[in-house]
C-alpha cells in the first residue's frame, strides 16, 4: 500500500471537494493542513509549489482536485 498524505487548506473549495469525496466513500488517509507553518513548509520543500489540494503518493505530488479524486476512487474502489 502506498504512503498517502493529503495537504489541504480548510477554506479552499477544491480541498473541501476532495475531503467531502473522501468522507462520502469512507476513505481515510493522512491529512496535513497548510494552516500549520510546518506543513506549508513541507509542501513547498517537496512539491515545489504552494498549491492545494496536493496528494503525496509515496512522496510524489499529485495536484488538481479532479485528478486526486480519480486516483483515490480507483485506489480505494476494491476496498470500499
Amino acid at each position: 500500500m502506498e504512503d498517502l498524505t493529503l495537504y489541504y487548506l480548510p477554506t479552499c473549495p477544491y480541498c473541501l471537494k476532495v475531503l467531502h469525496f473522501m468522507e462520502n466513500r469512507g476513505i481515510v488517509i493522512n491529512l496535513k493542513s497548510t494552516t500549520e507553518l510546518e506543513n506549508q513548509k513541507r509542501l513547498l520543500e517537496v512539491g515545489k509549489k504552494n498549491q492545494v489540494p496536493c496528494l503525496f503518493i509515496d512522496g510524489k505530488p499529485l495536484y488538481e482536485s479532479n485528478d486526486i479524486m480519480e486516483y483515490l476512487g480507483q485506489r480505494f474502489s476494491a476496498t470500499i
